[in-house]
């Protein structure tokens, strides 16, 4: 395990090698650079431009500018913002946990939801109930992230108005049921997609697992169809299961992006929007890489979880 984790972790740090690399070249690549909007500002001069450049080093060559900025990323000096001054760390760590918060609680849904109906698909293969679930999951499959917000927000704000609109709190703030209320609607919006795709995923490994010799004999010995499976069929399942969830980690940082966007969450999202908006590329280099690593990590993660559940796989190099 030891072996596996050291050069896993070595792999990683060459992956988010790359990503950096490619991400702060395209970046200073985009036209306009960084303080074009400084130079729409009449009052501001060519003189106090290159001020701001030389501030800033962006008056360096490129590789000097990313060797200075990958040295202090490994080192937890991220920079400061170019519209505010503020370090870069602490304006990504305010904004980091509603975040997590956003993603945790969607994912745990989706597993809930999604491994329940995929089982009960599956035990009751073409039936009604199956072939609902079925629409459903290709209509949630066709139905844009952000589309299905601005209508949750139409239908559940503004017409039946249950729920807020967004945000995270009330004007202000609020106790713990006015954070639950404003966390339900991004959360259903960002676990839908992943519902859709963990119930029939589920279903069809079920499926697969239960045409197998042991669960054919599980059946003959009368064991109770419950009992099969739960106990036979969906153990065996978790191989395959746990390796979709590693695999979900980039759609669920994306979905993030959007759902936050949508719904006002004062995340990660709205955050680089805000960046993008203002060409703030340290703040926007942070993110990228944080969200590089929150799906590095999920595959790990994800990686280790199926060799503890199945002894049969081996933790080499493959």
């Amino acid at each position: 395990m030891a072996r596996f984790l050291g050069y896993r972790l070595i792999q990683s740090a060459f992956l988010l090698l790359g990503v950096s690399i490619v991400s702060f070249g395209l970046m200073h690549l985009a036209p306009g650079g960084p303080l074009s909007l400084y130079t729409l500002n009449p009052t501001v001069t060519a003189q106090d431009i290159e001020r701001v450049k030389a501030l800033f080093g962006l008056d360096r060559p490129v590789h000097v500018q990313y060797l200075k900025w990958a040295a202090g990323m490994a080192t937890g000096n991220w920079g400061y913002s170019f519209f505010g001054g503020r370090p870069v760390v602490d304006i990504v760590l305010d904004r980091l946990p509603a975040t997590l918060l956003l993603m945790g609680t969607a994912l745990a849904l989706a597993l809930v939801i999604g491994v329940a109906v995929g089982i009960l698909s599956a035990g009751r293969r073409n039936s009604v109930f199956d072939y609902a679930s079925a629409v459903a999951a290709m209509v949630a499959l066709s139905l844009p992230t952000f589309w299905f917000g601005l209508l949750s927000i139409f239908t559940f704000a503004q017409t039946l108005r249950w729920l807020p609109a967004g945000g995270m709190v009330s004007t202000g703030g609020g106790g713990f049921v006015d954070r639950l209320e404003h966390l339900i609607l991004p959360v259903v919006v960002l676990a839908l997609v992943l519902v859709a795709q963990w119930s029939r995923y589920t279903r069809s490994t079920m499926l697969e697992i239960l045409d197998q010799d042991f669960i054919r004999t599980a059946r003959a010995k009368g064991i109770r169809r419950s009992r099969v499976l739960l106990n036979h069929g969906l153990r065996a399942a978790l191989v395959p299961l746990v390796t979709l969830a590693g695999l979900q980690v980039p759609l669920l940082v994306g979905g993030a992006l959007v759902t936050e966007t949508v719904f006002g969450w004062p995340g990660m999202g709205m955050l680089f929007l805000s960046a993008l908006n203002t060409r703030d590329h340290p703040v926007l280099m942070a993110i990228l890489m944080v969200g590089a690593v929150m799906v590095v990590l999920g595959n790990l993660l994800a990686d280790v979880l199926v060799a503890l559940i199945d002894p049969r796989v081996k933790l080499g190099h493959g």
